[in-house]
């Protein structure tokens, strides 16, 4: 896959009300730098053709702090499913594969991405990405076939106890056909108990569809998020600890 047909959207318009700050989630540094200054240099490093970031709330701070970025508001907050699809006016003019990443989620690798990818083909119309935690708490679980096919995402509160003995847990980043992405974002409904849009209703339409649904996996680091100050805390003690072995 040449990177001219990959592009970016990194999630960054939630509130993060948990971090208890005034300054953005994804503008709250990790080992020196802002978590979301990783993703963009992580996708600067794959030189590819478009990153957007989808903004909301406190936009105006990660508008200042990177002043070049492209940016698309999600005036409501009505899901990650609807996030993703108030990108797409954005990305007509682009053809190929799309990756979905998160502002909070800063420890992803260049090479991961494109391990991800690369998983896209004609066949392969979405690749997730998958880790297997120490203590699998509130994941959503990754229920694949015996050939590795990916079936469907469970949240782990929907889950039953044989569901959640799953250990593949689900990271939330994914890569796509722009195409096929956008088609089965356009059938997802919003009846569930928050009236969201979930990106994550998209691998069931895509197995409907008659599109293969993959998986990918990487170490529990590198999908670290972050939603409060002790995570950060524990997340830049993690990092330091590293690079004192």
């Amino acid at each position: 896959m040449s990177n001219e047909h990959l592009a970016a959207i990194v999630l960054a318009a939630g509130k993060g009300t948990r971090m208890e700050s005034d300054l953005h989630k994804v503008l709250h540094e990790l080992a020196g730098k802002p978590m979301l200054g990783h993703v963009l240099d992580t996708l600067a490093c794959l030189e590819i053709s478009k990153t957007l970031v989808v903004v909301g709330a406190g936009r105006e701070q990660i508008e200042t702090a990177y002043p070049s970025l492209a940016t698309v508001v999600q005036e409501e907050q009505l899901g990650t499913g609807h996030a993703i699809r108030v990108t797409e006016s954005a990305l007509a003019d682009f053809d190929g594969v799309v990756l979905i990443l998160y502002g909070d989620v800063p420890l992803v690798t260049s090479d991961t991405l494109l391990r991800l990818a690369n998983k896209v083909t004609q066949q392969c119309a979405l690749a997730v990405l998958g880790f297997r935690p120490g203590e699998t708490a509130a994941y959503g679980r990754l229920q694949t076939t015996e050939s590795g096919r990916l079936e469907r995402i469970i949240e782990h509160a929907d889950a039953t106890d044989e569901e959640r003995a799953i250990q593949f847990c689900n990271s939330g980043i994914m890569a796509a056909d722009k195409k096929r992405l956008f088609e089965m974002l356009s059938q997802i409904s919003n009846s569930n108990s928050k009236g969201e849009y979930y990106l994550t209703d998209i691998v069931e339409k895509m197995n409907r569809a008659g599109h293969r649904v993959e998986t990918v996996e990487a170490s529990p680091l590198e999908v670290s998020g972050v939603n409060s100050k002790a995570e950060l805390d524990s997340l830049n003690q993690t990092l330091l600890n590293q690079s004192n072995v």
